[in-house]
Parts: C-alpha cells; sequence; structure tokens
C-alpha cells in the first residue's frame, strides 16, 4: 500500500485520482469511536514513510514462508545486545485464541502498575499494531525510526546467512526484531510475545519465556506444521522451554506452561514436552477454570477460579463462551507471572479494572447499530464453531446475514459448513489479500454447502456490507427495524478491511 493509500485510509475518504469519495460505511453507525488511537496523528509524510518501510521488507519472505530455525535471529540479537532478555516474556502459542489471550495478559499487567510490551500478528489494518507499547500501537514514525535503527545490522546477518547457505532474515523475523529493540529501548516492565506461526522455530521463541502460554490447538497451517493434531502440538509444545542459566535472567525458578483446554491428544503432547522441560504445569479444567459466565449488556459477566484465588462477577466487555475462556488462560498467565500461590491471591479490583479494559478489536466487534453489524477475524473451522456458538447464545437474532470472504490456503468448505446453521443468508465476496478466494470460487463452494436462494455474492467487500445491511433490514407492521444482523467473517483481511470501511482506528 503506497503512502497516499495509507493517509487516506486513516484521515480521509477521497480517492486522489479521481476525485470520487471512497464508500464510507461509518455513516450508518451513530457510535463508532473516533478516538480510540492515543498516539500523535500521523502526517502524510509518517504514512508515505511506512509505505515506504513495508515496500522494503516485503522483498523478504513472507509470513507463509519461514526456515525453521533460529540461528539468524540469534546471530541479531548477539549483535544488538540481546534486547529480548530486557524485561521478562510471557508467550503466547496456539491455533485460536492467540490475540484476545495477549490482549487480556496485557490489559491485566497494565491495571497492576506494569509497563507492557506487546506484539501481535497478523495485524488487522496496519503493520504498527504489531508492535504495542502502554496498550497503543506505535506510531508510523516510531516504526520506522526502529527499523532504520536495526537495519544496518539486519544486513549483516543477511550476508552471514547468505555465506552460510541460507535466506536473508524474513520479514517475520524483521519484525519480531523490531519489537525486542523497540520494547528494550522504552524500556517495558513486562512482554507478551504472541506467536507468528507454530512454535519451536518460531522467531519470538528467541527469547525464554517466562511464562509459556498455549491456547487451543485446531488443525490449521498444516502445510507447515504437520498433517496431524500430534504434529501440530509438538511445534506449538515448543514454546515450553528448561530454564537456561544466564539465558533465563527473569525466571530462575523455571518456566510455568499455562495450557488451556485441548484436544487429548495435543494435550498429551504439550505435557510430555513441559515434562523434558521441567516446567511447572497449569491446565484449564484442573488447576484453574471459568466458574460462571452470563451474557450481559456489552459483553458477559464471569466468574473465574485461578491459580491464586477465586475472581466473581468479572466484566467482560467481549462476547463469547470462548472469550470467558480466554479470560481464565489470561489470568492464570498473569497469576504464574506474579508466582502463584493460595496465599498470593492477585489484587481483586485491579483484576476487574484490567478485564474491563479489555479489548480486542476484530473479535465479535460491534461497529453499527440498527441492524447490528460485528465483525470477527475467524479464519478455520475451529475459530467458526466459536463463532457460531456465540451468535447463538449471546445474540438473539430473528435474521442473520453473513458477509464471507476467505483465503485460499484456507478450509472454506468447513468454514461455511458451520456457519450454514446460524446463517439465514450468506452473501460471499473477496478481500483485499492477493491469497483471496475469487468471488466466483467462494460462490461455487458456497452453494455446495447453502441452499441456492441462501447464497448472493457481490465484487468488493464494501458491496457484500452494504447488499447484506439490505438484507438484514427487518421492518415490522409499525416501519420499526429490529432483531436483524449482519456477520463480516472469514479472515483477519477480511476483518480489517471492514474496520477500515467502518473507519475504526488501529488498535
Amino acid at each position: 500500500m503506497s503512502g497516499e493509500d495509507l493517509y487516506r485510509d486513516y484521515t480521509g475518504r477521497i480517492d486522489i485520482d479521481t476525485g470520487s469519495t471512497i464508500p464510507d460505511l461509518s455513516v450508518y453507525d451513530e457510535d463508532v469511536d473516533r478516538n480510540s488511537y492515543q498516539v500523535e496523528k500521523p502526517t502524510a509524510e509518517d504514512y508515505a514513510a511506512l509505505a515506504a518501510v513495508e515496500a522494503e521488507l516485503d522483498t523478504r519472505w513472507g509470513e507463509r514462508k519461514i526456515a525453521p530455525d533460529l540461528a539468524r535471529m540469534e546471530k541479531l540479537m548477539d549483535i544488538l545486545g540481546h534486547p529480548e532478555q530486557s524485561a521478562p516474556v510471557i508467550q503466547v502459542a496456539g491455533t485460536n485464541g492467540k490475540t484476545s489471550t495477549s490482549r487480556m495478559i496485557d490489559a491485566l499487567l497494565r491495571a497492576m502498575g506494569q509497563r507492557v510490551g506487546r506484539m501481535t500478528s497478523p495485524h488487522l489494518q496496519l503493520a504498527t499494531e504489531r508492535i504495542s507499547v502502554d496498550g497503543a500501537p506505535i506510531s508510523p514514525r516510531r516504526y520506522v525510526e526502529v527499523w532504520e535503527d536495526i537495519k544496518p545490522f539486519v544486513e549483516m546477518v543477511d550476508e552471514w546467512s547468505i555465506s552460510q547457505g541460507g535466506p536473508r532474515m524474513t520479514k517475520f523475523e524483521v519484525l519480531t526484531a523490531m519489537a525486542y529493540s523497540c520494547f528494550a529501548d522504552t524500556p517495558v516492565d513486562v512482554v507478551v510475545a504472541e506467536v507468528g506461526m507454530g512454535g519451536r522455530w518460531d522467531a519470538t521463541s528467541v527469547a525464554h519465556a517466562e511464562v509459556a502460554v498455549v491456547c487451543p490447538i485446531g488443525m490449521d497451517h498444516m502445510d507447515y506444521l504437520g498433517d496431524t493434531i500430534e504434529k501440530i502440538a509438538s511445534e506449538k509444545a515448543g514454546i515450553i522451554k528448561p530454564t537456561v542459566g544466564e539465558n533465563t535472567p527473569h525466571n530462575p525458578h523455571g518456566t510455568v506452561a499455562v495450557i488451556s483446554h485441548q484436544d487429548l491428544a495435543a494435550l498429551h503432547v504439550l505435557l510430555e514436552q513441559a515434562v523434558d522441560a521441567q516446567a511447572v504445569v497449569a491446565r484449564q479444567g484442573i488447576e484453574f477454570e471459568v466458574s460462571s459466565c452470563a451474557p450481559a449488556v456489552g459483553g458477559q459477566v464471569i466468574s473465574i477460579q485461578g491459580l491464586s484465588g477465586t475472581y466473581e462477577d468479572i466484566f467482560l466487555p467481549l462476547y463469547g463462551e470462548h472469550q470467558a475462556e480466554n479470560a481464565a488462560v489470561a489470568l492464570a498467565a498473569v497469576e504464574a507471572f506474579y508466582g502463584a500461590g493460595t496465599e498470593k491471591p492477585l489484587y481483586d479490583q485491579a483484576v476487574h479494572n484490567g478485564f474491563q479494559a479489555v479489548q480486542s478489536p476484530g473479535r465479535l466487534e460491534r461497529v453499527r447499530n440498527t441492524p447490528t453489524i460485528l465483525l470477527d477475524a475467524c479464519h478455520n473451522p475451529h475459530g467458526a464453531k466459536a463463532l457460531a456458538a456465540a451468535l447463538e447464545n449471546y445474540f438473539a437474532f430473528n435474521r442473520l446475514v453473513g458477509v464471507v470472504a476467505i483465503l485460499g490456503d484456507k478450509d472454506a468448505r468447513g468454514i461455511l459448513e458451520t456457519l450454514e446453521p446460524v446463517l439465514d443468508k450468506v452473501i460471499v465476496t473477496t478481500n483485499n489479500s492477493p491469497r483471496a478466494l475469487s468471488v466466483e470460487e467462494l460462490e461455487e463452494i458456497a452453494r455446495q454447502v447453502f441452499d441456492a436462494e441462501k447464497v448472493d455474492s457481490a465484487p468488493t467487500l464494501a458491496d457484500a456490507i452494504a447488499l447484506a445491511t439490505v438484507e438484514a433490514e427487518n421492518i415490522d407492521e409499525n416501519g420499526v427495524m429490529s432483531g436483524a444482523g449482519v456477520i463480516v467473517t472469514g479472515s483477519v483481511v477480511t476483518a480489517g478491511e471492514a474496520r477500515s470501511l467502518f473507519r475504526k482506528d488501529p488498535a
């Protein structure tokens, strides 16, 4: 994306070339929050510089192409003076729920007075979202500065790797190095590092995590991680590492593995790794658990039996039982970080404040009322199952229309089959990723899953949302529209593009 495109996306909606107005779906919603992005307002020059850096980084291997070793990252960290060791690390792996869980851990730690650096991936709208300090993305200007600071050293490692017959550093490796360097320079008190893919060879694993969190594992990225749940779990279990003297200065007492509800085959692999690493294990459903959850206006009220105590009647401004489960995992991770013990419960008010402040953009996020329009970044059948359950249990739509755009390397049929029971109609479209399925391909799959009259299509996401809005409207005899909803889903890219159409700021 060019600097002009970036500037246009976040400062206005006028096409520079034609002068025409880009469809602005925010006009439908009086409740859009336009003040959530707290950093200094970037200029056109800042966006141009950011676009130039992104174009430069895009010449490297993308995130769908990995080199399974940490040699390049280890070399760069050594040259940079080991920024990955400047603060204790809580690392989060898994197939689904990583980003929401990472954001909850971040919010809880900040409620307890910690300065937190958080790296997440992929981003929804802007690359700067991947590196967060104090709960907000760093600015485009800071992003560019961090890259320029480490660029000469990255190029040194490129030359070294090529001389050894290897590739240049991948884009994800560079982004991870940028994050660790930024956090060391800030500095932060704690780093929350979301794994990009897998775990064992993921660039974030150049750091030894004090707390290793494994969210639910499902069948995804099978072309890279393996074609069985055991193989995938083995890769993700790689974040559970033994304490190794001076390489882990922040966890002298050993690693704690916080493990969410898992398929039994995956759990067996994770526990074997924990035993090998001599890690302390905290398992959801045994050592900690959600004791209750109930829908509430704007989210849900939950109670959690944690590792150190019981925390009652917490308001969580996110929908779905899966988010309550993520909250329990996040709380256990923070308890483990502080040294869990029955006589060491966390400060109850801080727990309530932290959860109440949680935001997870693109995860059942409401962006319009009447009809309600929700966005969700689910991109595999496991995520679609959680989404479908949340739509059924937390909303009372009398008509629900789905807008779906899916990437070509995902299980499109599995996603559609899982969502079919909760959708009255589906409108298939595409998103702005070059990896996206075409409208024609997705429509063909949809017609194999849904009755023919329940399937429609639109050439762009904006067109599909506009059509879905009309389809969802339900006018009673008094001319009142009520009970209708639209869910926009199928990909992180889809959710991010929709956020921009509704003029939601990066977060």
